[in-house]
């Protein structure tokens, strides 16, 4: 017996809003340390927080909140992306967060918390089939990247 009908696109759609909302706040908070505060205010504002190695650090988070969160927003290489963007806030929850409590109103981690749920879930669904990846990888790219 076989399968007659094709499967729903409601699991694709559900990404594809994942994708956009949380794309588009990493984009923002990268734009934000980038443009608005500066590179060399987020270093200094790394600095002050305790971050190690803050002139990598301030940069290299920068953009890849911002580059990372465009890249979801199409549904580009989703999977490796959402692994960084994890990566990026399982590090300012216990670098920065963490000892504030829960409450982002405190300087809590409740929202690097959810980012980070979000795209580690990105990073382990993929992007689904209304993405960049649907539309070039499906089929010719390792599962990891796809």
């Amino acid at each position: 017996m076989t399968n007659t009908k094709a499967p729903s696109a409601a699991p694709s759609l559900g990404l594809l809003v994942l994708r956009v909302v949380v794309g588009a706040i990493f984009a923002a908070h990268g734009a934000q340390k980038i443009f608005e505060f500066t590179l060399p205010g987020t270093i200094g504002s790394f600095a002050g927080m305790g971050v190690p190695l803050p002139e990598i650090a301030g940069p290299v988070v920068a953009f890849v909140e911002l580059i990372g969160g465009i890249l979801l927003i199409l549904g580009l290489l989703t999977r490796p992306v959402g692994i960084l963007l994890a990566i990026d806030m399982i590090v300012a929850l216990v670098a920065v967060h963490l000892p504030a409590g829960l409450w982002v109103g405190d300087g809590g981690y409740e929202f690097v918390a959810v980012l980070g749920a979000a795209a580690l879930a990105l990073a382990l669904t993929g992007a689904g089939r209304f993405s960049l990846d649907g539309a070039f990888l499906r089929g010719r790219a390792p599962a990891w990247l796809s």
